[in-house]
């Protein structure tokens, strides 16, 4: 049975900064990102982004790909566990393309998964979009978007 699609990625303002700023620390390359927290029902949790490197070879192609460090994934795994929390996907930047799935991250993401894309065309919430890509086995394999619900976050207000 494929797993149910969340309608909906509800993360704070922290998480929010901490994301767009390292998915554009890299620029012009591609950066990326795990991101921790809850399945609650039809609602993804998103409480904690565990940057990553991006370890894509040859590279001279980080301007566009982007792998996930197998080691950084393994700590992440371990520290989510140990705090009640799982990766619930990962996010990366897109420098000079939209924030939608590209064939190559369709192709490379093993659902189902939480995947979160910020474009370096645009700006403002139009930039950061979220999306669950299913299993392949799924009746509809095709990415579906999540609205984002920004929640107050806890930044000294």
């Amino acid at each position: 049975m494929p797993a149910p699609t969340p309608e909906h990625l509800r993360l704070g303002r922290d998480c929010l900064i901490v994301l767009e700023r390292t998915l554009l620390a890299t620029a012009p390359l591609e950066a990326c990102a795990l991101l921790l927290g809850r399945s609650l029902e039809a609602e993804l949790q998103l409480e904690r982004i565990w940057p990553c490197c991006n370890c894509w070879q040859p590279a001279a192609e980080r301007h566009r790909r982007f792998q996930l460090d197998p080691r950084e994934q393994l700590l992440a795994q371990r520290w989510a566990r140990a705090h009640d929390l799982q990766v619930l996907g990962a996010a990366h930047s897109h420098p000079s393309s939209g924030a939608e799935p590209s064939s190559t991250d369709r192709e490379l993401c093993l659902g189902p998964s939480l995947m979160v894309i910020r474009s370096g065309l645009l700006h403002g919430s139009a930039a950061l979009r979220a999306w669950w890509l299913p299993a392949a086995e799924d009746p509809d394999p095709n990415p579906r978007e999540l609205p984002l619900h920004i929640a107050p976050g806890h930044l000294g207000e």
